[in-house]
């Protein structure tokens, strides 16, 4: 079927993303984006008008579906409402533990072993790899409490927020419990029919295949074990060595309307007299791991009693990952947070550390730091309702994710199905700024596609097969390398805002190294993979081009 928008559904995320590129006001940018895509849905109406009257009527229905339909629903979808409130009273959980003294204790702990900038690399890498349950958590939790540290080692805040992005989806979307595993494995089973209930193995074996994740995470051990960058990212750390600090943290802030000393100034300065204890950070962020788990089996165990229709199922009935993948990870997060801060807060008066009234100013700032993130989450939220899916019981969308997705269907061999899904996921998720979207999209019609290639019965007669698994497993994985490099993704804006970096910079910085990646994980991976090679010696293969690529283009920064 002929798309209704064609090309045209391309340009609004394109418009968002060279204005943020080029202007480096991000909300802005994507709001013009937001602005374009209306005025592409309504473009027929204002031609067809053949007065003043009906020119003005379809002016008035456009202003109103992107007032109403586009920015006032993104604002208040619960869901979204839920992101806010987490990313708040974790930004405000941050905010009093650094006030506290929390943070520069974990810093003096972690200095002992982090003594050197490639070993507080590996550190920043360790952590995230810890916190695997949800990529918000990560993001927010790590670039909050490495920043310090890192700061102290001369490691550029456009590193750090590297560092953070770059381990927090990869390590969500692998992991067999976290707030992503259910809704992966959801998309999978709805490829392969209603009835196929195999999706976590299949979700399992696509581990490997899953080639820009696992060497994403490789690349950043050896990025900081060979103590070699390239790009813009070496030209940062140099800078970092060189004067104390660099592009990236000198205009945290300025694009949202501060000054390079304002933004500087956001940063918690600690009472020398205040005490510097470990504890203080960790209790709290121990409590949001635990509270998390807890609720997400909660949760869990209410929807699968729920769907059915037994509610004297016990959680020893049921298997973990599926009672986790189950629950609400929206609410889990909005509750843990909560807890973790008043864990914060109760500690810090308990030994009267900070009276209620610091507390109080000390959460306030924290949560106000983290509001220009939540602003240009609200406007990619907008853009991404008008980028949407077509669909006739929702508002007027741009389907672009469907024109891209389109490309799957232009008559190719099964062989170039790992890499073309690859390539599509990642144009997708680039333009729009979210991997699930893209993985809703693709998934399912890339099992589809794949089993009609393989002259399957059914979807699932293919479902073991190796190139099905190494197409799923490209779209899970391109679908976080387009992630990766869109300034209008949300992880890509949440981790330069905790790691205090200007994030037009985190963008330019990263971005070099998600194309290496992205490029290693085509020739060295889903192109021979698709072709039969088997998959453990195209991961080393893979990890070889790597060392050699920093080897041989990287240099050291300290000259």
């Amino acid at each position: 079927m002929e798309h209704p928008f064609g090309p045209w559904s391309l340009l609004p995320p394109v418009v968002a993303i060279a204005l943020a590129i080029t202007t480096r006001r991000v909300v802005v940018s994507i709001l013009a984006g937001v602005a374009c895509g209306s005025v592409i849905l309504y473009f027929g109406a204002l031609r067809e008008a053949g007065s003043i009257g009906a020119v003005y009527d379809a002016l008035a229905a456009m202003s109103v579906d992107l007032l109403e339909g586009r920015l006032w629903k993104s604002l208040v979808k619960p869901d979204h409402l839920r992101v806010f409130a987490f990313t708040s009273l974790m930004g405000a959980m941050v905010g009093v533990v650094s006030s506290c003294g929390g943070m520069h204790g974990v810093v003096d702990v972690l200095g002992r072993f982090a003594s050197s900038r490639r070993r507080g690399q590996l550190t920043t890498w360790a952590l995230g790899m810890v916190i695997f349950f949800d990529d918000y958590a990560n993001t927010l939790l790590l670039g909050g409490t490495m920043r310090p540290l890192t700061d102290r080692l001369r490691i550029s805040r456009e590193k750090l927020a590297y560092l953070v992005d770059s381990t927090a989806a990869p390590v969500a979307g692998l992991a067999v419990i976290s707030t992503w595993v259910a809704t992966e494995i959801s998309y999978i089973e709805e490829g392969f029919g209603n009835d196929f209930d195999g999706g976590f193995g299949v979700f399992v074996e696509t581990i490997p295949y899953r080639f820009y994740v696992l060497l994403a995470l490789a690349f950043v051990v050896l990025v900081a074990g060979l103590r070699r960058d390239f790009g813009p990212m070496l030209r940062a750390e140099r800078e970092k060595l060189t004067t104390g600090t660099s592009p990236g943290q000198r205009g945290f802030g300025a694009a949202d309307g501060n000054s390079d000393e304002n933004a500087e100034a956001l940063e918690f300065q600690l009472d020398p007299q205040t005490p510097r204890r470990w504890y203080n950070a960790l209790l709290p962020v121990l409590v949001v791991i635990v509270v998390t788990g807890l609720l997400l089996l909660s949760t869990g165990l209410a929807s699968i009693r729920e769907k059915d229709g037994d509610p004297t199922l016990t959680l020893a009935s049921q298997s973990l990952w599926k009672v986790i993948g189950k629950g609400d990870s929206y609410v889990s997060l909005l509750y843990a947070s909560l807890a973790g801060l008043l864990t914060a807060a109760a500690m810090c008066r308990g030994q009267r550390i900070l009276s209620m009234a610091r507390i109080i100013q000390a959460a306030t700032r924290g949560a106000a730091l983290m509001a220009p993130a939540l602003l240009v989450l609200w406007a990619a939220w907008a853009l991404t309702g008008v980028t949407d899916t077509i669909d006739p019981a929702n508002p007027p969308s741009l389907g672009t994710a469907d024109y891209l997705g389109n490309i799957l269907r232009s008559g190719i061999s099964h062989q170039w199905m790992p890499t073309v899904v690859f390539v599509v996921a990642a144009a997708v998720a680039f333009a729009t700024g979210t991997s699930w979207g893209t993985m809703a999209l693709l998934v399912p019609m890339a099992i589809q596609v794949t089993a009609e290639l393989l002259s399957a019965e059914t979807p699932a007669a293919a479902a073991h097969d190796p190139v099905m698994l190494a197409t799923i497993g490209s779209v899970l994985a391109g679908a976080i390398f387009g992630d990766h490099c869109s300034p209008i993704s949300d992880t890509t804006v949440l981790s330069s805002r905790a790691s205090g970096c200007d994030h037009v910079a985190h963008v330019w910085t990263q971005m070099p190294y998600a194309l290496v990646v992205g490029g290693v994980s085509i020739l060295f991976g889903t192109i021979p993979v698709g072709f039969g090679a088997p998959v453990w010696p195209l991961l080393l293969l893979g990890v070889a081009a790597l060392v050699v690529w920093l080897l041989v283009v990287g240099k050291k920064c300290e000259v």
